[in-house]
């Protein structure tokens, strides 16, 4: 049964507001648009219920603002009704283009002020909504996951926090490591990724691309992103490397050990078309030099797939790169805040979320099972097919 027909068959929890923060009105907007358009396809005979009065609607989003005061101070108002309603609050904590004044100083909004602005929107809608839900793409602090000697647990601390304030379900994607769950056993968290949405950009982009074992290979940039290269590898049926990094662990720089050099373990590349997968690029020093070496060892063409694209240092260098013919694609998700320019590079491939995003709100709306949505195995499969027939029209 088709996940639209599973929605049909199902009661929502409450009626469906979705509160999509400043830092993401456009990923709202996209969303609010394919629930709007799944309800609009959703069988006659089922809206006849009471049940469903406000089911069917042209728009879900709320209004939602967090004005500050000149001193830099904020407050969240809500501008309609959430009473009884199942609220979806999403934000994107890495959107650095929004910005406020203090004092009459112009202040970029840091990944903690969107963080405040979330809370502050949970507490103007707690008490009156049958049901706080919250999307945050890139989950906030997740790579203070851990303690090392006298350091804060900044992600834990957050995620109890929004616990502690009424929070009934946390969505994130890809989170860099999904252990950190532990601190909330309780509560409702799902950790989805986007290897489907990866492979369909990548095959819009490069419709010729052989997906086999003679012509692609799957490569984890280092040990801590094998598990997204094992299961790229197995669900395509082709092989896998890894590079692992040697760091200087006497030294920091930028509050990290440097890294001296990448060791390439696997089998031959030359030839190949390489896809290598990440969590996130924010300099992407460390992911070109990767590519680089890729190209050095004799690679065809290097796709770059990464979930969020920060970019922390600009894409000069990865101007450079392409230029120097070291990358081929990079393909990130619009999860998070991507500069106008970026859209514009001839490299840059955007593999979009929003439908997926659409169908998760909606399946949580409908208290329904989120497994198919979880596994996106069956999809890849169903999309390599397709794939394979419009190679074989074309011979």
């Amino acid at each position: 049964m088709s996940d639209l027909k599973v929605l049909e068959h199902a009661l929502p929890v409450a009626p469906l507001k979705i509160a999509a923060l400043e830092s993401c009105t456009e990923l709202g907007q996209k969303v609010n648009d394919y629930i709007v358009q799944f309800r609009k396809d959703t069988s006659k005979e089922t809206l006849s219920s009471p049940v469903f009065s406000s089911y069917q609607m042209d728009n879900y989003l709320i209004e939602c603002r967090c004005p500050r005061f000149g001193s830099g101070e904020a407050k969240g108002t809500i501008r309609e009704t959430v009473r009884g309603k199942d609220l979806f609050v999403m934000v994107d904590v890495c959107n650095y283009s929004l910005t406020y004044s203090v004092n009459g100083h112009l202040n970029h909004m840091s990944p903690d002020d969107h963080y405040q602005d979330l809370k502050r929107i949970i507490s103007a809608a707690n008490g009156k909504a049958h049901r706080v839900n919250v999307l945050m793409p890139f989950l906030y602090e997740s790579r203070q996951h851990k303690r090392s000697k006298r350091e804060s647990l900044d992600c834990a601390m957050a995620l109890r926090e929004l616990v502690d304030m009424g929070v009934s379900n946390i969505m994130t994607f890809d989170a860099h490591d999904p252990r950190v769950q532990n601190a909330i056993p309780l509560i409702g968290f799902d950790n989805f990724n986007p290897p489907y949405q990866f492979m369909k950009a990548l095959l819009r982009a490069e419709p010729e691309l052989k997906v086999d074992k003679e012509h692609l290979m799957i490569v984890s940039p280092d040990e801590g992103a094998m598990h997204r290269a094992v299961y790229f590898s197995n669900v395509l049926g082709v092989e896998m490397g890894m590079f692992y990094k040697r760091r200087d662990y006497s030294t920091i720089v930028n509050g990290k050990n440097p890294i001296v050099a990448h060791e390439f373990l696997g089998s031959d590349v030359r030839g190949k078309d390489l896809i290598v997968v990440d969590d996130m690029i924010s300099s992407g020093e460390s992911m070109l030099d990767v590519a680089k070496q890729l190209k050095d060892r004799g690679a065809a063409r290097v796709f770059v797939c990464t979930t969020f694209g920060l970019f922390t240092n600009g894409m000069e260098i990865f101007d450079d790169y392409y230029n120097k013919g070291y990358i081929d694609r990079l393909i990130t998700t619009n999860l998070t805040y991507l500069p106008p320019e970026t859209l514009n590079k001839p490299y840059f491939v955007v593999a979009d979320m929003s439908k997926f995003i659409a169908l998760i709100i909606d399946s949580m709306n409908h208290d329904i099972s989120i497994g198919a949505v979880l596994d996106p195995t069956k999809r890849i499969h169903a999309l390599m097919e397709k794939h394979k027939k419009k190679l074989a029209e074309k011979k």
